[in-house]
């Protein structure tokens, strides 16, 4: 889960409104496609930096960007869609890659909000959680989703083998989305980061943690009793095993970051040898 820079951060709470005004009016099926068209933007933000780089241009037109946005899309998504992309035209992003970021937040955030709608939020958010306990659990699962020798259809023919008729659309909706538009992260880290938007819909928190090793389940216990103290809410550990951090674990919530890696320690060392 990235964390956005501090204008961007401002830019999303903005985006966010302007969401719930739509949303909050749609019904459940208005709302999933709704997500599907935001999806459909994030696919076209995520392979072209030419089109992050032009939509989030200062000094160009917005008149210049609306054309820009209605050459891409024509009549493929809402107006709706379209106008929010426009309003985030519209804003200052720290960099181009965020105003990317912010449409998947919004994307997750519109299937939470269908699901809400049907009844489903708590049971989506719980099934993303067991989904990552699958993966955990498989390794060969987690590598067969996770690669990219493979096309995206192989991958989603895959996935839905496995989640068909076990879990909810909205959940069954997202999981392609984590497997498919997984954006330079793992399965693991983007599944974390859906985890994360969709707990902000009920307003929880869920921490990412990054460990080089499994944690046991005391381990697990103490940490989410000591963040819980910290947070002043229930938290939940998304967990997520990256050998590349050598040893000990950082933990990300909401705009928070504790980097407790021997990697992070290295780099530090190594930063303060050359000052």
């Amino acid at each position: 889960m990235k964390v956005l820079g501090g204008s961007s951060r401002v830019s999303v709470q903005t985006l966010r409104k302007s969401m719930d005004e739509i949303v909050n009016k749609q019904s459940a099926s208005d709302a999933a496609v709704f997500a599907s068209d935001l999806f459909t933007i994030l696919t076209v933000l995520s392979t072209s930096i030419g089109v992050r780089r032009a939509l989030t241009d200062n000094a160009r037109e917005v008149s210049a960007k609306a054309e820009l946005i209605l050459n891409l899309f024509g009549k493929n998504i809402s107006s709706q869609a379209q106008a929010l992309l426009a309003s985030a035209s519209a804003l200052r992003w720290s960099n181009p890659g965020e105003i990317a970021d912010a449409i998947e937040n919004l994307a997750v955030q519109a299937e939470s909000a269908c699901a809400d709608k049907n009844g489903e939020l708590e049971k989506v958010e719980s099934q993303l959680f067991d989904f990552a306990q699958v993966l955990r659990a498989n390794p060969e699962l987690r590598q067969a989703l996770n690669t990219s020798a493979d096309t995206d259809q192989s991958k989603v023919s895959l996935l839905e083998a496995i989640v068909n008729g076990n879990y909810l659309t909205s959940t069954i909706n997202l999981l392609r989305r984590v497997v498919t538009l997984r954006r330079g992260r793992s399965i693991d880290a983007t599944l974390a980061a859906y985890a994360h938007y969709v707990s902000t819909r009920k307003d929880q928190v869920v921490a990412h943690v990054k460990s080089a090793v499994e944690l046991s389940d005391s381990q697990l216990a103490k940490l989410v009793s000591t963040l819980s103290k910290q947070v002043g809410k229930d938290v939940r550990i998304n967990l997520e095993i990256d050998p590349k951090v050598l040893g000990g674990i950082s933990i990300r919530y909401a705009d928070y970051v504790i980097d407790g890696t021997v990697v992070n320690r290295l780099a530090e060392a190594g930063r303060a040898l050359v000052s």
